[in-house]
């Protein structure tokens, strides 16, 4: 008996803990749930992995199905935490909507790698104005249209057919539209859309960063390619506008502002209310702490120090 008295006090010791029985009975204990944005979903499971092996008694569950029902969900209190890939909008915040930003991403335009213009597309990339005359009027059902050559190779749009943030963006970037405004056959979700694009040569269609880049390798994932973004319409892809060859290069130029923003966007957790369970606040805490560490390896962008800041004081 005396030897396992000591034996705790031994390993209190070593480990920092004046009083082990207390310090059981201080663990963290709960369970958390999310739904919503497919943006932000791969990075929210590496959070709950991360934060329950600091809390091995704390059960997180991370569902998708898009922004809109992840703010749904939130507001209605079936989860504690909404994932919502766009801003929160003001009806959304009269009715108790409480959102704190968590990471930052970006919708890139995507091709099939086996585009029959996939050279000239890489070369001259895609302006804003072709673009939305591809999605909101309609006006270019060709590529030759994007490419102002005479080809008649077809535009197979897609879009999303879920209430996402990724659509939302997209469309705003488009003339400051809306998503039920783009044109395109629905897909849900985003890895909907990335297996419609990897098995149709002239598709064309948005997905987050996450989506279109594979996680190991970060290069492009089988089958598709980002189509790039002729941000100073000048008719081609300038050195400086190069950045899409790996998800390492796209995240470093949306964090240096040279992806336009939309569709560069923040990423949130909204919830009904400020959090008051302590579990919930404490998996907030660590991810806008020692969480942002696991942003870039995951292809998302950290928040800079004052916006994560100003979160954390929101939680106090």
């Amino acid at each position: 008996m005396k030897k396992n008295v000591t034996l705790v006090l031994v390993l209190a010791v070593l480990f920092g803990l004046s009083n082990p029985v207390q310090a059981q009975k201080n663990e963290l204990k709960g369970q958390i749930s999310l739904s919503g944005a497919f943006a932000l979903y791969p990075l929210a499971v590496k959070w709950a992995e991360e934060f329950k092996k600091l809390h091995p008694q704390v059960k997180i569950d991370v569902s998708g199905g898009g922004a809109g029902k992840g703010i749904t969900d939130a507001l209605a209190k079936v989860v504690d935490l909404g994932m919502v890939s766009r801003e929160i909008h003001p009806e959304e915040l009269k009715k108790g909507a409480w959102a704190i930003a968590v990471a930052k991403d970006a919708v890139v335009p995507t091709i099939n790698a086996k585009n029959p213009k996939i050279k000239e597309l890489l070369a001259k990339g895609i302006t804003q104005a072709a673009a939305t005359k591809v999605y909101v009027t309609g006006e270019y059902k060709t590529w030759g249209n994007v490419l102002g050559i005479n080809s008649n190779i077809p535009i197979h749009l897609y879009n999303r057919s879920d209430a996402c943030g990724a659509g939302e963006t997209w469309a705003k970037y488009l003339g400051g539209k809306k998503q039920e405004e783009l044109l395109g056959t629905g897909v849900f979700g985003d890895p909907g859309v990335a297996s419609a694009i990897q098995k149709d040569p002239v598709g064309f269609g948005y997905n987050n960063i996450a989506y279109a880049y594979d996680l190991k390798t970060k290069r492009p994932n089988p089958g598709i390619l980002v189509l790039p973004i002729d941000v100073n319409n000048n008719g081609k892809i300038d050195a400086a506008e190069n950045f899409y060859g790996t998800s390492t290069q796209l995240i470093s130029a949306i964090a240096q502002g040279k992806y336009p923003s939309p569709p560069a966007r923040d990423l949130y957790l909204v919830s009904n209310g400020k959090p008051t369970n302590p579990v919930v606040v404490a998996f907030l805490k660590f991810i806008l702490t020692e969480g942002q560490k696991y942003n870039v390896p995951n292809g998302y962008i950290s928040l800079p120090k004052d916006k994560l800041s100003k979160g954390i004081a929101k939680l106090k």
